[in-house]
């Protein structure tokens, strides 16, 4: 079987998904979707710790925490389906790349309420731990990478000038018709880059 890799670039409430393989050491995606990591998608449960911030602390702990749940529970079910379609197609899923965002370390629970910007942190937080346990349990190796570094890293390893690195990614998505927006171009180049290393 064929090796592939899942590129993530996360949201509030769901991620963009992009499956790709090498063919002759270029990339060709096989998979691209969104992927929901909230069962209903309205804003009390895709911005969880917003919601919290108006309840008090117990209601609000108790009320992330089944946000984090449900949302794990999504991840891994979203994984492994892509996992399956793929090993239909004849590929192996050899693991996923997951774009970061600053990387700013959370304090504990009653001081992320307490400051607007840690909230906003917490969010995006929450969703991507969700998928980093998601490959856990699906035994799957995670490649992390600061979003903002992604072309650095990625022309290095791929020994691309960047600029050539970005018209290629761009022109990947020719083949696919629309949507070919910056969460594909930048899921898909996370996962060749995970394809790579």
């Amino acid at each position: 079987m064929q090796q592939a890799a899942l590129g993530f670039r996360v949201h509030s409430g769901w991620t963009a998904l992009v499956a790709v393989t090498l063919e002759k050491k270029s990339p060709l995606v096989l998979i691209r979707r969104k992927l929901q990591l909230v069962k209903i998608f309205s804003y009390t449960f895709r911005q969880p710790y917003h919601t919290a911030e108006k309840m008090p602390i117990p209601e609000a702990a108790e009320f992330v925490r089944g946000v984090e749940s449900e949302s794990r529970e999504l991840a891994r079910n979203g994984i492994r389906e892509v996992q399956e379609e793929l090993a239909g197609l004849e590929y192996k899923l050899s693991g996923f790349s997951l774009l970061l965002a600053s990387g700013r370390e959370l304090p504990e629970f009653e001081k992320i309420l307490a400051s607007h910007a840690l909230i906003h942190t917490a969010d995006g937080e929450l969703f991507r731990d969700s998928l980093r346990r998601a490959a856990a349990r699906c035994k799957l190796p995670v490649t992390a990478v600061k979003e903002r570094d992604l072309l650095a890293v990625a022309s290095k390893s791929l020994r691309l000038k960047p600029e050539v690195l970005t018209c290629r990614i761009t022109d990947l998505g020719k083949s696919l018709g629309a949507p070919w927006t910056q969460d594909e171009k930048l899921s898909a180049l996370a996962a060749w880059l995970t394809l790579v290393q």
